[in-house]
């Protein structure tokens, strides 16, 4: 992997990765005016943060084509996030960030609050619009998966900064106002709820039985063979049989691997095949583009081994059925608790019924 880093005018950083050859110096540019402070509120029920970034409520919503802010800039006149020159991966600090390190002092309010301080960053998997993450070459999701593991060791390496999450919204299903092929980084100057609860699960269950619990399931979900969507010497995809969501799939190495950091070229090389497996069936489920969160999950940035934490990207599709899409409502937020109306072996037998071919394309 190769990597340029340069500063746009408004400050912001943008990283440039290449996969066999340096990106070149260029001129970089791009569009200002969406920074803005933020601030965080102490939920005292919850025991969990609530960010506020007002400024968002403006940021860019369904542009058409001609007016894309991650196509690569071919007019100076109408300056987009990424340079025309040569790069195969480009990640820039967000316009409208809900967390930046400048992100101003908090209001006083009735119940604790603190500066928004982290970051947000937009990861452009390619310069073609066209293109999905699934359809990518092998090649470029491995160096997707490099990427994710430069900006885990670079945020981490921040005082302030207690997690990096990267995730995709692919889908206007899932709210995405932006269609060209891009992921984002959040970092947080705390471990979010959701991978904290896990955290202390696994820590729990490794001081008692001295194991990871994440690879514990993973062989019994091997040795059960139900739900298995791609099983490889290195990594699995599988829907788990614990799924909420009708098409929900976790990928994962089936060797320990807190993180992306310590993804070798095997384990990375075979959770390329996973992924692509995954999101192929996808989309030829039901022949059209298939809408997801995909939520990549790690050990936090605390310098410790986390030998209880096991990587995992989940993917959690809002379709149930054709035309029929899984809604949150009483009993999901305000309860907690899923209602899931498939079981999980079922809808792994449709994806495992579905044929796809791993050429690099």
């Amino acid at each position: 992997m190769f990597k340029r880093s340069l500063v746009k005018p408004d400050g912001r950083m943008l990283h440039l990765y290449g996969r066999t050859s340096p990106p070149p110096e260029c001129d970089v540019d791009g569009p200002r005016g969406g920074h803005g402070g933020s601030h965080m509120r102490w939920h005292p029920l919850r025991s969990e943060w609530v960010v506020y970034a007002t400024h968002r409520q403006t940021r860019t919503f369904l542009p058409p084509p001609e007016y894309n802010p991650l196509l690569p800039s071919s007019d100076p006149n109408q300056p987009t996030e990424v340079p025309g020159c040569a790069w195969d991966v480009a990640v820039f600090d967000n316009l409208y960030p809900s967390l930046s390190a400048d992100a101003g002092p908090p209001p006083r309010e009735i119940v604790d609050t603190t500066a928004g301080v982290g970051a947000c960053e937009v990861v452009v998997f390619s310069r073609d619009p066209q293109q999905s993450l699934g359809r990518l070459p092998l090649a470029q999701i491995e160096l997707i998966f490099d990427v994710w593991a430069d900006r885990t060791a670079e945020l981490g390496q921040r005082a302030e900064i207690a997690y990096v999450f990267p995730f995709e919204n692919r889908g206007v299903e899932v709210g995405v106002t932006l269609h060209h092929p891009h992921g984002q980084i959040y970092a947080y100057p705390f471990v979010p709820p959701i991978p904290a609860r896990e955290l202390a699960q696994t820590r729990q269950y490794h001081a008692l039985h001295g194991r990871t619990l994440a690879l514990e399931l993973l062989e019994a979900e091997l040795a059960a063979d139900q739900r298995i969507l791609y099983s490889g010497p290195r990594a699995v995809a599988l829907v788990p049989v614990c799924a909420r969501y009708a098409y929900e799939v976790w990928v994962t190495p089936r060797v320990p691997c807190p993180s992306f950091l310590a993804l070798d070229a095997e384990v990375r090389a075979d959770l390329a095949r996973a992924l692509k497996t995954t999101l192929l069936k996808y989309d030829g489920l039901w022949g059209r583009p298939f809408p997801y969160v995909m939520a990549c999950y790690q050990a936090p940035c605390d310098g410790d081994l986390h030998p209880e934490t096991q990587l995992r990207i989940e993917f959690y599709p809002p379709y149930r059925m054709p035309g029929r899409l899984k809604y949150l409502a009483g009993t999901e937020l305000g309860g907690g608790v899923f209602t899931a109306e498939t079981l999980p072996e079922h809808k792994a037998a449709e994806l495992r019924a579905v044929e796809v071919t791993l050429d690099d394309g």
